[in-house]
């Protein structure tokens, strides 16, 4: 690699299933709200207690954030009993091909530590650092993750999240980002994603294959990873 050091991937929805917009989308529109992208937008990827307040105010504001957080937890705990959670084809594969290319890896997400421990511990030796990294208290938290827990430049870092507020955070910074927006059919992620200038997005792990992040960085080594047009047509239509 000439210029990436790390690779940064989110737990939820891109190494283990997304069982957080089936349950969010369930939990808006069984009480009367509307299901839009700008909700994904300003629910997903946040501190649990911003995503609890907006989701009582996409319900109407009857209910404070607290609650709305606990409401939801509930349902998601029932929503678990019927889809389980299950490691995403390809995890094993994909970290060993991340190690050969001589990346560092660590996991991140929203839920504590015992989350990855409980899901992806078998896999815990093929992360490095602390493997886990919980980022509640500074989303989106790719700073962090890359300058203070590594001490590398965002740009020597690629994240891949099925958030698009991530990729914007990343392209703010000049890091890589890959998307794998969720497959969930009410889902605006791809969409969103698309507006913030995300060139990669996958749908398997294994399309993150050595091809791609040999592509990835020739293009973040020759500051083309991210299109000004695209970029800006994203930032235009959220103006």
């Amino acid at each position: 690699m000439l210029s990436l050091r790390l690779a940064a991937l989110n737990i939820d929805g891109v190494l283990l299933n997304d069982t957080f917009s089936p349950v969010i989308h369930q939990f808006v529109v069984s009480r009367g709200g509307t299901y839009s992208a700008e909700l994904e937008r300003s629910i997903f990827s946040q501190p649990q207690h911003i995503a609890g307040q907006r989701l009582a105010a996409s319900v109407g504001g009857t209910m404070t954030g607290e609650a709305a957080l606990a409401a939801y937890f509930e349902e998601r705990a029932a929503h678990l009993d019927r889809h389980p959670v299950t490691i995403t084809p390809g995890t094993r594969d994909l970290l060993h091909r991340l190690r050969r290319a001589g990346l560092r890896t660590v996991c991140y997400g929203g839920l504590g530590k015992e989350h990855f421990d409980h899901h992806l511990g078998r896999y815990a030796r093929l992360f490095d650092g602390p493997g886990y990294v919980s980022t509640n208290d500074i989303r989106p938290g790719l700073s962090e993750i890359a300058e203070d827990v590594f001490g590398l430049r965002p740009a020597q870092a690629l994240f891949v999240d099925d958030v698009a507020r991530v990729a914007e955070a990343a392209r703010h910074l000049g890091a890589a980002f890959v998307g794998r927006p969720s497959a969930f059919p009410h889902s605006h992620q791809r969409e969103l994603m698309r507006e913030a200038g995300v060139r990669h997005m996958i749908d398997r792990l294994d399309t993150l294959d050595e091809r791609l992040l040999g592509r990835i960085d020739q293009e973040m080594s020759t500051d083309t990873f991210w299109s000004p047009a695209l970029a800006a047509a994203g930032r235009e239509r959220h103006a």
